[in-house]
């Protein structure tokens, strides 16, 4: 420790469980999601706000961009969800970060994000929902 600074908060066993099985269930998700496409398979659920208004909300087309990325067509990932693909990067450092906290032991209590960050990404995603549904921009849509 530091001189001057006060130690942070310990790590549980209980905070290492959550953050392992929260990690074990994305695999499964994506282990999933590479083995049964998207655009074929009928065990995925249907967007209930594109059902009931018919206009494309910010996560559809994530699916299919997820799987679509994981099998190595970027271009078509970007084509079905834009906003997921230029998120990922982020959030997979956001991740990396938590997670290599964890493993050391370290607090993360100190991991947060700027609200204007938030802000910004609530901006893009509702700028990208709205053009999503005009038909000059029919190539945000899925």
């Amino acid at each position: 420790m530091l001189p001057g600074r006060a130690p942070g908060p310990a790590i549980t066993w209980l905070t290492r469980l959550v953050a392992i099985g929260f990690s074990v269930l994305v695999v499964a998700g994506l282990i999933t999601v590479y083995f049964f496409d998207p655009h074929h398979s009928s065990i995925y659920p249907v967007c209930p706000f594109h059902q009931l208004t018919g206009l494309e909300c910010p996560g559809c087309g994530m699916l299919r961009g997820t799987y679509e990325l994981l099998h190595g067509h970027l271009l078509t990932a970007l084509h079905d969800n834009a906003l997921l693909i230029l998120t990922l990067p982020f959030l997979g450092w956001l991740a990396g970060r938590y997670l290599l906290r964890l493993a050391r032991g370290r607090s993360t209590a100190d991991i947060q994000l700027s609200p204007t960050w938030l802000w910004l990404w609530v901006c893009a995603m509702v700028v990208f929902t709205v053009l999503r549904n005009f038909p000059a921009f029919a190539w945000l849509s899925p």
